[in-house]
Order: structure tokens, then sequence, then C-alpha cells
């Protein structure tokens, strides 16, 4: 059975920093593509960052250079440093996983206060 558990979110003052975990299980996690995604309400959901099994990223250009993906293979884990964080950046942030199937973790909320 494949689990997504994101944590680390919660609420924040603008310019402020939150560090998400992704904890996997029931993949190969070395081999999948990672990815955090968020949403708002009447929203599509958006990719925020992406880290491939090569280590390489990408970014949503909302996000350079304040956030950074990362992961640890030996954990099974996946994690986004958020800093200088604004309140655009208030949303549902979910986990995504991608191989030969796309899994979703059940979502963290992020709150960035004014």
């Amino acid at each position: 059975q494949v689990q997504l558990v994101e944590s680390g979110g919660g609420l924040v003052q603008a310019g402020g920093s939150l560090r998400l975990t992704c904890a996997a299980s029931g993949i190969a996690f070395a081999i999948n593509t990672m990815a955090w995604y968020r949403q708002t309400p009447g929203n599509q959901r958006e990719l925020v960052a992406r880290i491939y099994t090569t280590g390489a990223t990408n970014y949503a250009d909302s996000v350079k250079g304040r956030f950074t993906i990362s992961r640890d293979n030996a954990k099974n884990t996946v994690y986004l440093q958020m800093n200088s964080l604004k309140p655009e950046d208030t949303a549902v942030y979910y986990c995504n996983s991608r191989s030969s199937g796309q899994y979703w973790g059940q979502g963290t909320q992020v709150t960035v206060s004014s």
C-alpha cells in the first residue's frame, strides 16, 4: 500500500520559513520523481517544485529563489524548505510521486499571514 504522509505545515507570518516533509512508503522511492504541488480553493492544483531521480530540480517561477526541494533516498523522504514566505503562498500543499504510477498525499495546510 502506497502512502505519502506530509507534515510541517502551519501558520507563519510573512517573511517566515517552514519546512514541509513527505514520508513515503510502499514505493521504490529512489526511482520516483517527487514533487510538491499546492492548491487554493476554486483553483487547480499547481506544481511548486519537482526533483528527479538524478537530483535535478525545477521550480515554479513564483517560488524560485525562495523554496528548495530536496530528497533523502535513504529515508524515503522529500522536503520542501520554504523561506521568505508570502501571503500568496497560502495553500494546501500536496506531495506527489510519479514512476509507473502516480500517488498523492493527503495535503498539509500552509497559511501565511500578512
